[in-house]
């Protein structure tokens, strides 16, 4: 574990539910009097979210090792200012992507060399991990419907199906190197269905400090 508390990453490629699936089960752990704060990459911070304004900017030709040192630079301010400090009290952090995002999106898709990616974590993001993370897996013909009903598609979004391809294949691989830490998670079925999948996964997985009773049998 991250110092007292827990590190929960939710990942897929854009479309793929991560997203609801996080909230949701936010919206689970407080009721069950979980302390949880949630947080997303890149932003989280207020440096953060002016680099995610850039990065989702699709009026730049932005080159993919400015990409990439523009998404560390939004991860460290993350994790000094919110995630190691919320980590060190004992909470529990939800977090929308993290570093195995890079690895699929800059290494997996635009094709950066991993060891760049590799030195970078080392130099910048480790020892700080994710304890579990919620990899949402789903074709690319899914996906693509889903972010056909948002009204705004960020630079990245409107990458092609090859793109996006190889970013899922580049997850499915960091799932297969690390199976103790992700959970591949189907991402095809209703989002009902999904939430209780990762819920019962959570809360099978989860520490006894946060697997607080269920709801119903806590004393108010």
């Amino acid at each position: 574990m991250n110092g007292k508390g827990a590190f929960i990453t939710f990942e897929g490629i854009d479309g793929s539910g991560k997203t609801t699936q996080l909230e949701l089960l936010y919206k689970e752990l407080l009721s069950r009097k979980v302390d949880v704060i949630k947080t997303r990459e890149p932003g989280g911070t207020i440096p953060g979210e002016r680099i995610r304004n850039l990065l989702s900017d699709k009026q730049f030709n932005m080159e993919p090792v400015t990409e990439l040192l523009l998404f560390f630079s939004s991860r460290v301010q993350l994790i000094e200012e919110l995630i190691k400090p919320a980590l060190k009290t004992g909470k529990t952090v939800l977090c929308d992507r993290f570093h195995d995002a890079t690895v699929a999106y800059q290494s997996y898709g635009r094709g950066l060399s991993m060891d760049m990616v590799t030195t970078l974590e080392k130099a910048f993001v480790l020892p700080v991990k994710p304890d579990r993370t919620f990899l949402l897996d789903c074709p690319y013909e899914v996906a693509k419907n889903r972010m056909s009903a948002r009204n705004y598609k960020t630079r990245i979004e409107t990458m092609d199906r090859a793109f996006f391809d190889r970013v899922r294949q580049g997850y499915l691989n960091i799932a297969k190197s690390e199976p103790d830490r992700i959970v591949v998670v189907d991402a095809t079925g209703t989002i009902e269905d999904v939430h209780r999948y990762i819920k019962d996964d959570f809360f099978s997985w989860a520490p006894p400090h946060l697997s607080p009773l269920p709801l119903g049998e806590r004393e108010e």
